[in-house]
């Protein structure tokens, strides 16, 4: 992976230069607006020990987002931020507290269960870990026939047919079909994953940290596998990470999530040349930088992520903001884009030009 912390910016730039000069962009294929997750303490096993009056866990807080059409939306932030509830929000494996997800002109939030499990083959997911996601006591063959036969696709013959052809195409041979998954290394348990939600033929699918559970060696494979499977099949992702490396490599536009909230969207090209929320700053500051070193100075971030049960008033980055004012600590700050769609949520933004301002 060090060529691509190296070489970050620039394959960023290659990504994305092409979109610059069309005359339209592609349409937007899924919409959240307002999106919430909030989970209720009180269900977790203290709460059930207890008896106590639970608090609601902030997880997911208020999210829009447009992903058009054949692109790659990456998502970073650190851990615990609500990345991947956000994305099994998107798909409904966690139900959304309120809000709108609409995919493809149709708000999934109101389908009722046959409607969304018809929806399910068009909207997929690679989980974290390769090992935990599959289940151990079925074949390989097995795993990936199992959404063929749920959506009454192909059975028998066609089926197998069907599974010995994702498998070649994630890289593997038709050998492999009759192995456990105990018996792959973290790589080709991850290429197993990537079949099984490729099976169905979606259009969008969400990446969930899908290398950071590999080697570094390894990590490069898949993500150099997902780049000509999204090229070949048409698809659109959501490519969750917390290595600002990786989405800057992969990702043709970046949200940047900060306790449940994004703090900052645009295209990945000009978040990694321009970062304009501090917290953003902060996390390129992180990213080692092979070809230009010492260039930037280590912006260190003082105490601990807030706990998303009782998450600070006003800004939410304002505790840990290195810029912060006292109308940071009261007032929440309004999202400020720029003419190129370039937006942060802070109050050293300019709302005229949508640049950052230094701080007074």
């Amino acid at each position: 992976m060090t060529h691509m912390t190296t070489d970050i910016r620039r394959d960023a730039a290659a990504t994305t230069a092409t979109a610059t000069g069309r005359a339209a962009e592609p349409p937007v294929l899924l919409r959240t607006t307002d999106l919430v997750k909030h989970y209720d303490s009180r269900r977790g096993l203290w709460g059930r020990i207890t008896g106590r009056p639970g608090s609601l866990v902030r997880a997911v807080n208020g999210v829009s987002l447009d992903i058009r059409r054949g692109e790659t939306l990456g998502i970073i932030g650190e851990s615990g931020c609500g990345k991947s509830t956000l994305g099994r929000a998107i798909l409904r494996l966690h139900e959304p507290t309120s809000g709108s997800v609409v995919f493809d002109g149709a708000e999934i939030t109101e389908l009722g269960r046959d409607p969304m499990m018809k929806m399910r083959r068009r909207m997929q997911i690679i989980f974290q870990d390769p090992y935990a996601s599959l289940n151990p006591r079925k074949t390989v063959e097995d795993i990936l026939i199992m959404p063929l036969k749920l959506h009454g696709l192909a059975k028998g013959k066609a089926a197998r047919d069907a599974a010995a052809a994702m498998i070649e195409n994630v890289g593997l041979k038709t050998a492999h079909l009759d192995r456990f998954p105990h018996q792959f290394s973290g790589g080709q348990r991850q290429r197993i994953g990537v079949a099984r939600a490729l099976i169905l033929n979606p259009e969008f699918v969400v990446c969930d940290e899908p290398v950071s559970a590999l080697d570094v060696s390894i990590q490069a494979q898949i993500i150099q596998l997902l780049a000509e499977l999204k090229r070949e099949l048409g698809l659109t992702y959501m490519f969750i990470s917390h290595d600002i490396a990786v989405i800057g490599y992969v990702a043709d536009r970046t949200a940047v999530m900060y306790l449940g909230e994004v703090v900052e969207t645009g295209r990945t090209r000009d978040i990694l040349a321009e970062p304009r929320h501090p917290y953003t700053q902060a996390l390129l500051s992180a990213a080692p930088r092979l070809d230009e070193p010492g260039k930037a100075a280590r912006i260190k971030l003082t105490g601990d992520l807030p706990s998303p049960l009782n998450p600070p008033p006003g800004c939410k980055f304002h505790t840990r903001c290195p810029h912060a004012m006292d109308v940071c600590r009261k007032v929440a700050p309004a999202p400020v884009a720029d003419a190129q769609g370039h937006m942060a949520a802070c109050h050293l933004i300019d709302g005229a030009s949508g640049k950052a301002e230094a701080p007074a």
